[in-house]
Protein backbone atom coordinates (compact mmCIF):
# COMPACT_ATOMS: atom_id res chain seq x y z
CA UNK A 1 0.00 0.00 0.00
CA UNK A 2 1.63 3.60 -1.18
CA UNK A 3 1.87 6.18 1.37
CA UNK A 4 -1.30 8.32 -0.28
CA UNK A 5 -3.63 5.31 0.48
CA UNK A 6 -2.28 4.46 4.13
CA UNK A 7 -2.81 8.14 4.80
CA UNK A 8 -6.42 8.34 3.37
CA UNK A 9 -7.27 5.17 5.33
CA UNK A 10 -5.86 6.48 8.43
CA UNK A 11 -8.18 9.45 8.12
CA UNK A 12 -11.13 7.37 7.27
CA UNK A 13 -10.54 5.96 10.84
CA UNK A 14 -9.86 9.81 12.42
CA UNK A 15 -12.27 12.19 11.10
CA UNK A 16 -14.85 13.05 13.56
CA UNK A 17 -18.67 11.77 12.26
CA UNK A 18 -19.59 16.12 11.46
CA UNK A 19 -16.65 16.26 9.47
CA UNK A 20 -17.26 13.31 7.25
CA UNK A 21 -19.39 15.04 4.84
CA UNK A 22 -16.40 17.11 3.58
CA UNK A 23 -14.40 13.96 2.47
CA UNK A 24 -17.38 12.32 1.19
CA UNK A 25 -18.18 15.53 -1.06
CA UNK A 26 -15.09 16.42 -2.51
CA UNK A 27 -15.86 18.98 -4.69
CA UNK A 28 -16.79 22.50 -3.85
CA UNK A 29 -17.10 26.23 -5.10
CA UNK A 30 -14.77 29.22 -3.96
CA UNK A 31 -16.85 32.26 -5.25
CA UNK A 32 -14.44 35.50 -5.18
CA UNK A 33 -16.47 38.66 -5.34
CA UNK A 34 -16.80 42.00 -3.74
CA UNK A 35 -16.77 45.41 -5.01
CA UNK A 36 -13.09 44.82 -6.51
CA UNK A 37 -14.94 43.10 -9.70
CA UNK A 38 -16.49 46.58 -11.09
CA UNK A 39 -12.55 47.67 -11.43
CA UNK A 40 -12.03 44.14 -13.22
CA UNK A 41 -8.86 43.73 -12.39
CA UNK A 42 -8.77 40.76 -10.24
CA UNK A 43 -9.41 40.47 -6.12
CA UNK A 44 -6.16 42.43 -5.08
CA UNK A 45 -6.62 45.42 -7.28
CA UNK A 46 -6.39 47.90 -4.62
CA UNK A 47 -3.03 46.54 -3.18
CA UNK A 48 -1.10 45.26 -6.17
CA UNK A 49 -1.58 48.29 -8.03
CA UNK A 50 -1.51 50.61 -4.80
CA UNK A 51 -4.81 52.70 -5.69
CA UNK A 52 -6.21 55.76 -3.96
CA UNK A 53 -7.99 54.27 -1.05
CA UNK A 54 -10.37 57.20 -1.21
CA UNK A 55 -11.50 56.46 -5.14
CA UNK A 56 -11.48 52.99 -4.80
CA UNK A 57 -13.92 53.85 -1.52
CA UNK A 58 -15.96 56.07 -3.52
CA UNK A 59 -16.23 53.39 -6.79
CA UNK A 60 -17.17 50.32 -3.93
CA UNK A 61 -19.66 52.29 -2.14
CA UNK A 62 -21.58 52.98 -5.62
CA UNK A 63 -21.29 49.49 -6.43
CA UNK A 64 -24.51 47.88 -7.03
CA UNK A 65 -24.66 44.21 -8.94
CA UNK A 66 -28.24 44.26 -10.00
CA UNK A 67 -27.50 40.73 -11.68
CA UNK A 68 -27.00 38.61 -8.28
CA UNK A 69 -29.18 35.88 -7.94
CA UNK A 70 -27.92 33.96 -5.24
CA UNK A 71 -30.81 31.21 -6.02
CA UNK A 72 -29.35 31.00 -9.79
CA UNK A 73 -26.26 30.44 -8.14
CA UNK A 74 -27.02 27.49 -6.11
CA UNK A 75 -28.80 26.09 -9.18
CA UNK A 76 -25.98 26.25 -11.42
CA UNK A 77 -23.47 25.34 -8.52
CA UNK A 78 -25.60 21.79 -8.33
CA UNK A 79 -25.94 21.23 -11.85
CA UNK A 80 -22.12 21.39 -12.56
CA UNK A 81 -21.65 18.99 -9.50
CA UNK A 82 -20.49 21.03 -6.31
CA UNK A 83 -21.54 20.00 -3.23
CA UNK A 84 -20.31 22.63 -1.03
CA UNK A 85 -19.40 26.34 -1.40
CA UNK A 86 -17.67 28.86 -0.45
CA UNK A 87 -18.35 33.49 -0.31
CA UNK A 88 -15.73 35.96 0.39
CA UNK A 89 -17.86 37.46 3.07
CA UNK A 90 -15.00 40.15 3.21
CA UNK A 91 -11.74 40.19 1.62
CA UNK A 92 -8.74 42.10 1.93
CA UNK A 93 -10.36 45.60 0.81
CA UNK A 94 -12.40 45.45 3.83
CA UNK A 95 -15.66 45.52 2.31
CA UNK A 96 -19.03 43.86 4.06
CA UNK A 97 -21.12 41.78 1.93
CA UNK A 98 -23.40 41.40 5.48
CA UNK A 99 -25.28 43.40 7.45
CA UNK A 100 -23.20 44.03 10.14
CA UNK A 101 -22.81 46.71 12.75
CA UNK A 102 -19.64 47.28 12.66
CA UNK A 103 -19.20 49.31 9.71
CA UNK A 104 -21.23 50.83 7.49
CA UNK A 105 -18.58 50.31 5.02
CA UNK A 106 -21.16 47.10 3.73
CA UNK A 107 -23.58 45.75 0.93
CA UNK A 108 -26.48 46.57 3.41
CA UNK A 109 -25.44 50.26 3.89
CA UNK A 110 -24.53 51.46 1.16
CA UNK A 111 -25.87 51.70 -2.62
CA UNK A 112 -26.88 47.66 -3.01
CA UNK A 113 -29.24 47.99 -0.01
CA UNK A 114 -28.78 44.25 0.60
CA UNK A 115 -27.57 41.05 2.73
CA UNK A 116 -25.90 39.46 0.14
CA UNK A 117 -23.99 36.70 2.38
CA UNK A 118 -28.23 35.61 3.50
CA UNK A 119 -29.61 35.53 0.25
CA UNK A 120 -26.25 33.02 -0.74
CA UNK A 121 -26.80 31.31 2.56
CA UNK A 122 -30.53 30.82 1.87
CA UNK A 123 -30.03 29.92 -1.50
CA UNK A 124 -27.45 27.35 -0.93
CA UNK A 125 -29.30 25.41 1.81
CA UNK A 126 -32.56 25.49 -0.05
CA UNK A 127 -30.37 23.09 -2.85
CA UNK A 128 -28.54 21.10 -0.51
CA UNK A 129 -25.54 22.24 -0.57
CA UNK A 130 -23.06 22.56 2.36
CA UNK A 131 -22.35 26.49 3.43
CA UNK A 132 -19.35 28.13 3.94
CA UNK A 133 -17.43 31.19 4.53
CA UNK A 134 -14.57 33.30 3.46
CA UNK A 135 -13.24 36.63 6.13
CA UNK A 136 -9.59 37.90 5.82
CA UNK A 137 -8.26 38.68 9.07
CA UNK A 138 -6.64 41.55 7.10
CA UNK A 139 -8.43 44.83 6.24
CA UNK A 140 -6.11 47.41 3.60
CA UNK A 141 -7.69 50.53 5.06
CA UNK A 142 -6.41 50.10 8.78
CA UNK A 143 -2.74 51.22 9.24
CA UNK A 144 -2.86 49.21 13.01
CA UNK A 145 -3.19 45.74 11.38
CA UNK A 146 0.41 46.17 9.48
CA UNK A 147 2.03 48.32 12.38
CA UNK A 148 0.69 45.67 15.25
CA UNK A 149 0.00 45.85 19.08
CA UNK A 150 3.48 47.20 19.65
CA UNK A 151 3.54 49.95 17.16
CA UNK A 152 -0.10 50.51 17.55
CA UNK A 153 -1.37 49.24 20.77
CA UNK A 154 -4.50 51.02 21.09
CA UNK A 155 -5.14 50.75 17.43
CA UNK A 156 -4.71 47.14 17.53
CA UNK A 157 -6.80 46.34 20.22
CA UNK A 158 -9.80 48.24 17.44
CA UNK A 159 -8.92 46.03 15.22
CA UNK A 160 -8.88 42.93 17.16
CA UNK A 161 -12.10 43.61 18.72
CA UNK A 162 -13.29 44.57 14.97
CA UNK A 163 -12.20 41.17 13.66
CA UNK A 164 -13.62 39.05 16.65
CA UNK A 165 -16.59 40.82 16.46
CA UNK A 166 -17.38 40.80 12.69
CA UNK A 167 -16.62 36.40 12.67
CA UNK A 168 -19.33 36.17 15.89
CA UNK A 169 -22.04 38.25 13.19
CA UNK A 170 -20.95 35.58 10.32
CA UNK A 171 -21.06 32.83 13.12
CA UNK A 172 -24.44 34.08 14.77
CA UNK A 173 -27.01 35.53 12.52
CA UNK A 174 -27.04 33.22 9.09
CA UNK A 175 -28.20 29.96 10.83
CA UNK A 176 -25.62 26.51 10.08
CA UNK A 177 -22.11 27.39 8.93
CA UNK A 178 -20.69 24.15 8.17
CA UNK A 179 -16.94 25.72 6.74
CA UNK A 180 -15.01 28.83 7.59
CA UNK A 181 -12.02 29.95 5.63
CA UNK A 182 -9.58 32.44 6.94
CA UNK A 183 -7.37 34.10 5.03
CA UNK A 184 -4.66 37.27 4.87
CA UNK A 185 -2.76 36.46 8.38
CA UNK A 186 0.22 38.09 7.22
CA UNK A 187 2.15 39.78 8.99
CA UNK A 188 0.12 38.65 12.07
CA UNK A 189 0.33 35.25 14.66
CA UNK A 190 -2.10 33.64 16.36
CA UNK A 191 -1.06 35.79 20.17
CA UNK A 192 -1.54 39.04 18.17
CA UNK A 193 -4.85 38.17 16.73
CA UNK A 194 -6.26 35.84 19.53
CA UNK A 195 -7.28 33.00 17.48
CA UNK A 196 -7.17 30.28 19.60
CA UNK A 197 -9.45 31.92 21.60
CA UNK A 198 -11.68 33.03 18.42
CA UNK A 199 -11.94 29.25 17.44
CA UNK A 200 -12.99 28.34 20.92
CA UNK A 201 -15.77 30.47 20.63
CA UNK A 202 -16.54 29.97 17.00
CA UNK A 203 -17.12 26.03 18.10
CA UNK A 204 -19.37 27.31 21.15
CA UNK A 205 -21.58 29.00 18.27
CA UNK A 206 -21.26 26.40 15.17
CA UNK A 207 -20.34 23.14 17.42
CA UNK A 208 -19.70 21.40 13.64
CA UNK A 209 -18.08 24.07 11.76
CA UNK A 210 -15.12 22.81 9.68
CA UNK A 211 -12.76 25.69 9.72
CA UNK A 212 -8.92 25.67 7.44
CA UNK A 213 -5.83 26.04 8.88
CA UNK A 214 -4.50 29.68 8.04
CA UNK A 215 -4.68 31.14 11.92
CA UNK A 216 -1.11 32.42 12.18
CA UNK A 217 -0.07 29.81 14.67
CA UNK A 218 3.72 29.97 13.40
CA UNK A 219 5.11 33.14 14.93
CA UNK A 220 7.86 33.65 12.61
CA UNK A 221 6.08 36.34 9.74
CA UNK A 222 8.14 34.35 7.22
CA UNK A 223 6.35 31.43 7.25
CA UNK A 224 3.49 32.79 7.64
CA UNK A 225 3.49 34.07 3.86
CA UNK A 226 3.33 29.63 3.19
CA UNK A 227 -0.19 29.31 2.16
CA UNK A 228 -1.40 25.93 3.87
CA UNK A 229 -0.10 27.14 7.21
CA UNK A 230 1.23 24.28 9.85
CA UNK A 231 -0.29 21.02 10.79
CA UNK A 232 -1.24 22.31 13.92
CA UNK A 233 -3.36 24.61 12.56
CA UNK A 234 -7.22 24.22 12.06
CA UNK A 235 -9.29 21.17 10.64
CA UNK A 236 -8.32 20.68 7.41
CA UNK A 237 -5.32 22.18 5.09
CA UNK A 238 -5.73 24.38 1.87
CA UNK A 239 -2.66 24.24 -0.27
CA UNK A 240 -3.24 26.98 -2.74
CA UNK A 241 -2.43 26.36 -6.52
CA UNK A 242 -1.06 23.43 -5.31
CA UNK A 243 -1.70 19.47 -5.19
CA UNK A 244 0.10 18.54 -1.73
CA UNK A 245 -1.30 15.50 -0.18
CA UNK A 246 -1.27 16.27 3.62
CA UNK A 247 -1.54 13.41 6.58
CA UNK A 248 -5.16 15.09 7.41
CA UNK A 249 -8.37 16.09 5.54
CA UNK A 250 -7.43 18.71 3.13
CA UNK A 251 -8.75 20.97 0.01
CA UNK A 252 -6.57 22.07 -2.98
CA UNK A 253 -7.26 25.76 -4.01
CA UNK A 254 -7.69 26.11 -7.06
CA UNK A 255 -8.34 28.91 -10.10
CA UNK A 256 -10.81 28.63 -13.41
CA UNK A 257 -8.78 31.42 -14.82
CA UNK A 258 -5.12 30.76 -15.56
CA UNK A 259 -4.15 33.40 -12.41
CA UNK A 260 -6.78 35.76 -10.53
CA UNK A 261 -9.18 34.88 -8.17
CA UNK A 262 -11.69 38.23 -8.10
CA UNK A 263 -13.34 39.31 -11.94
CA UNK A 264 -10.46 40.07 -13.83
CA UNK A 265 -11.24 41.18 -17.83
CA UNK A 266 -9.58 39.58 -20.52
CA UNK A 267 -7.95 37.27 -18.49
CA UNK A 268 -7.51 33.56 -20.16
CA UNK A 269 -10.29 30.49 -19.02
CA UNK A 270 -8.46 27.12 -18.57
CA UNK A 271 -10.24 23.90 -19.71
CA UNK A 272 -13.03 21.95 -18.83
CA UNK A 273 -10.17 18.91 -19.43
CA UNK A 274 -7.61 21.19 -16.92
CA UNK A 275 -10.02 21.67 -14.32
CA UNK A 276 -11.65 17.68 -14.43
CA UNK A 277 -7.96 17.13 -14.27
CA UNK A 278 -6.99 18.72 -10.99
CA UNK A 279 -10.39 17.25 -9.77
CA UNK A 280 -9.07 13.91 -10.36
CA UNK A 281 -5.56 14.23 -9.26
CA UNK A 282 -7.04 15.82 -5.68
CA UNK A 283 -10.00 12.82 -5.40
CA UNK A 284 -6.90 10.22 -5.95
CA UNK A 285 -4.27 11.43 -3.98
CA UNK A 286 -6.87 11.39 -0.82
CA UNK A 287 -8.17 15.33 -0.75
CA UNK A 288 -11.00 18.06 -2.36
CA UNK A 289 -10.95 20.03 -4.55
CA UNK A 290 -12.63 23.70 -4.35
CA UNK A 291 -12.55 25.21 -7.45
CA UNK A 292 -13.34 29.52 -7.70
CA UNK A 293 -15.32 31.69 -9.90
CA UNK A 294 -15.33 35.42 -9.67
CA UNK A 295 -18.58 36.90 -11.18
CA UNK A 296 -18.80 39.62 -12.60
CA UNK A 297 -19.24 43.32 -11.35
CA UNK A 298 -23.12 42.75 -11.95
CA UNK A 299 -22.97 39.32 -9.70
CA UNK A 300 -23.64 37.48 -12.85
CA UNK A 301 -21.40 33.97 -13.10
CA UNK A 302 -19.15 34.19 -15.88
CA UNK A 303 -20.85 32.29 -18.89
CA UNK A 304 -16.98 30.66 -19.83
CA UNK A 305 -16.99 29.14 -15.99
CA UNK A 306 -20.74 28.32 -16.39
CA UNK A 307 -19.93 25.75 -19.88
CA UNK A 308 -17.02 24.40 -18.26
CA UNK A 309 -18.77 24.15 -15.06
CA UNK A 310 -21.78 21.94 -16.36
CA UNK A 311 -19.76 20.22 -18.75
CA UNK A 312 -18.19 19.03 -15.93
CA UNK A 313 -21.41 18.70 -13.83
CA UNK A 314 -22.56 16.10 -16.77
CA UNK A 315 -19.17 14.00 -16.03
CA UNK A 316 -20.15 14.16 -12.47
CA UNK A 317 -23.44 12.77 -13.11
CA UNK A 318 -22.13 9.73 -14.66
CA UNK A 319 -19.06 8.91 -13.13
CA UNK A 320 -19.22 10.87 -9.62
CA UNK A 321 -19.78 7.28 -8.22
CA UNK A 322 -15.56 7.50 -8.75
CA UNK A 323 -15.57 10.92 -7.00
CA UNK A 324 -17.88 11.51 -4.35
CA UNK A 325 -16.76 9.77 -0.77
CA UNK A 326 -13.40 7.79 -2.20
CA UNK A 327 -11.24 7.02 -0.28
CA UNK A 328 -8.15 7.99 -2.63
CA UNK A 329 -6.56 5.19 -4.51
CA UNK A 330 -3.16 5.63 -6.06
CA UNK A 331 -2.74 1.86 -6.22
CA UNK A 332 -0.56 1.08 -9.46
CA UNK A 333 1.65 2.14 -11.75
CA UNK A 334 -0.83 2.36 -14.60
CA UNK A 335 -1.05 6.41 -13.34
CA UNK A 336 0.62 6.67 -16.52
CA UNK A 337 -3.09 6.87 -18.21
CA UNK A 338 -5.01 9.08 -15.74
CA UNK A 339 -5.78 8.37 -12.08
CA UNK A 340 -7.28 5.61 -9.76
CA UNK A 341 -9.85 6.18 -6.89
CA UNK A 342 -11.15 3.32 -4.69
CA UNK A 343 -14.48 2.73 -2.75
CA UNK A 344 -15.61 -0.44 -0.65
CA UNK A 345 -14.33 -3.21 -3.04
CA UNK A 346 -14.48 -1.42 -6.09
CA UNK A 347 -11.42 0.44 -8.22
CA UNK A 348 -11.86 3.03 -10.30
CA UNK A 349 -9.60 3.30 -13.68
CA UNK A 350 -10.07 6.86 -15.13
CA UNK A 351 -8.34 7.59 -18.57
CA UNK A 352 -7.92 10.94 -19.48
CA UNK A 353 -6.58 9.79 -22.61
CA UNK A 354 -7.13 5.84 -24.52
CA UNK A 355 -4.45 5.17 -27.27
CA UNK A 356 -7.37 2.54 -28.86
CA UNK A 357 -5.58 -0.62 -27.70
CA UNK A 358 -7.80 -3.47 -27.97
CA UNK A 359 -6.38 -4.78 -24.42
CA UNK A 360 -5.65 -2.65 -21.49
CA UNK A 361 -3.18 -4.36 -18.90
CA UNK A 362 -3.33 -3.33 -15.30
CA UNK A 363 -0.25 -4.54 -13.82
CA UNK A 364 0.26 -5.37 -10.06
CA UNK A 365 -3.60 -6.11 -8.52
CA UNK A 366 -3.49 -8.56 -5.88
CA UNK A 367 -7.10 -8.82 -5.08
CA UNK A 368 -9.48 -11.17 -7.30
CA UNK A 369 -12.05 -9.66 -9.79
CA UNK A 370 -15.34 -10.18 -9.79
CA UNK A 371 -16.79 -7.54 -12.50
CA UNK A 372 -15.77 -4.72 -15.13
CA UNK A 373 -17.60 -2.25 -16.78
CA UNK A 374 -17.79 0.84 -18.00
CA UNK A 375 -19.15 3.14 -15.27
CA UNK A 376 -21.23 5.84 -17.59
CA UNK A 377 -22.91 2.89 -19.04
CA UNK A 378 -22.87 0.19 -17.12
CA UNK A 379 -21.53 -2.11 -20.47
CA UNK A 380 -19.95 -5.09 -19.06
CA UNK A 381 -16.27 -5.57 -20.09
CA UNK A 382 -14.92 -9.09 -20.67
CA UNK A 383 -11.40 -9.88 -18.80
CA UNK A 384 -9.13 -12.14 -17.81
CA UNK A 385 -6.74 -12.14 -14.69
CA UNK A 386 -3.53 -13.83 -14.94
CA UNK A 387 -1.48 -13.99 -11.96
CA UNK A 388 -1.57 -10.44 -10.86
CA UNK A 389 -2.41 -8.98 -14.16
CA UNK A 390 -5.79 -7.87 -15.05
CA UNK A 391 -6.42 -7.86 -18.91
CA UNK A 392 -9.42 -5.89 -20.17
CA UNK A 393 -11.09 -5.91 -23.94
CA UNK A 394 -11.73 -2.26 -24.32
CA UNK A 395 -14.71 -0.77 -25.80
CA UNK A 396 -13.97 -0.04 -29.65
CA UNK A 397 -15.68 3.58 -28.71
CA UNK A 398 -13.95 3.91 -25.68
CA UNK A 399 -11.72 6.87 -26.49
CA UNK A 400 -14.25 9.15 -28.25
CA UNK A 401 -16.18 9.49 -24.94
CA UNK A 402 -16.55 13.08 -23.52
CA UNK A 403 -13.83 14.07 -21.12
CA UNK A 404 -12.49 11.00 -19.10
CA UNK A 405 -14.04 7.66 -19.85
CA UNK A 406 -14.11 5.44 -16.24
CA UNK A 407 -13.72 1.49 -15.86
CA UNK A 408 -15.17 0.50 -12.61
CA UNK A 409 -13.00 -2.57 -11.45
CA UNK A 410 -15.37 -4.27 -8.73
CA UNK A 411 -13.08 -6.69 -6.36
CA UNK A 412 -13.75 -9.65 -4.13
CA UNK A 413 -12.26 -7.78 -1.21
CA UNK A 414 -10.60 -4.42 -0.91
CA UNK A 415 -8.65 -3.72 -3.91
CA UNK A 416 -4.72 -4.23 -2.98
CA UNK A 417 -1.55 -3.96 -4.70
CA UNK A 418 2.19 -5.84 -4.56
CA UNK A 419 5.48 -4.00 -3.82
CA UNK A 420 5.22 -2.66 -7.54
CA UNK A 421 1.98 -1.06 -6.73
CA UNK A 422 3.65 -0.08 -3.19
CA UNK A 423 6.88 0.96 -4.40
CA UNK A 424 7.16 3.67 -7.57
CA UNK A 425 9.41 4.15 -10.12
CA UNK A 426 12.89 5.92 -8.72
CA UNK A 427 11.33 5.10 -5.35
CA UNK A 428 11.69 2.38 -3.01
CA UNK A 429 13.63 -0.90 -2.32
CA UNK A 430 16.16 -1.02 -5.29
CA UNK A 431 17.03 -4.60 -5.06
CA UNK A 432 13.62 -5.22 -6.33
CA UNK A 433 14.34 -3.90 -9.87
CA UNK A 434 17.52 -5.22 -9.46
CA UNK A 435 15.42 -9.22 -9.17
CA UNK A 436 13.60 -8.23 -11.97
CA UNK A 437 16.08 -7.21 -14.13
CA UNK A 438 17.95 -10.00 -13.46
CA UNK A 439 18.28 -12.97 -16.68
CA UNK A 440 17.85 -9.93 -19.31
CA UNK A 441 21.03 -8.90 -18.44
CA UNK A 442 24.12 -10.12 -21.61
CA UNK A 443 25.33 -12.47 -19.67
CA UNK A 444 28.93 -11.42 -21.20
CA UNK A 445 29.06 -8.45 -19.33
CA UNK A 446 29.38 -4.89 -21.02
CA UNK A 447 30.91 -5.20 -24.01
CA UNK A 448 33.92 -2.70 -24.19
CA UNK A 449 35.33 -3.53 -27.67
CA UNK A 450 35.64 -1.13 -30.60
CA UNK A 451 33.43 -0.85 -32.60
CA UNK A 452 34.35 -2.84 -36.37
Amino acid sequence: MDNEQRVSDQLNKNVPEHFRWFPEDRYGVFIHWGPYAAVGRGEQVLFREHLDQEEYEGRARAWDPDGFDAKKWAEIFVQAGFRYGCLTARHHDGYCLWDTDTTNYSSMKQRPGRDFVREYCDAMRERGLKVGLYYSWCDWRVPAYYEGPEKSPQGWADMKHYIHRQVEELCTRYGKIDYFFFDGVWPRNAADLGSRELIEKMRIWQPEILINNRLGFDTDPAQLLKHGGGMDEGDFGTPEHLVNPEERLWESNQVSYWRWWGYHTGERWKSAEELLDTLCRCVSSGGNLIMNVGPGPDGRLPEEFIERGLRIGKWLSENGEAVYGNDGGSLTEAITYGYQTMKGHNLYLIFRFWDGNPQFRLADLTADVEEVAVLSTGEKLSFVKTGEDLIITMPKNFGDMDLFPVIRVRCKDRPATNSWGRQRNWEGDPLRVADWARGRWDKSGFDSSPEK
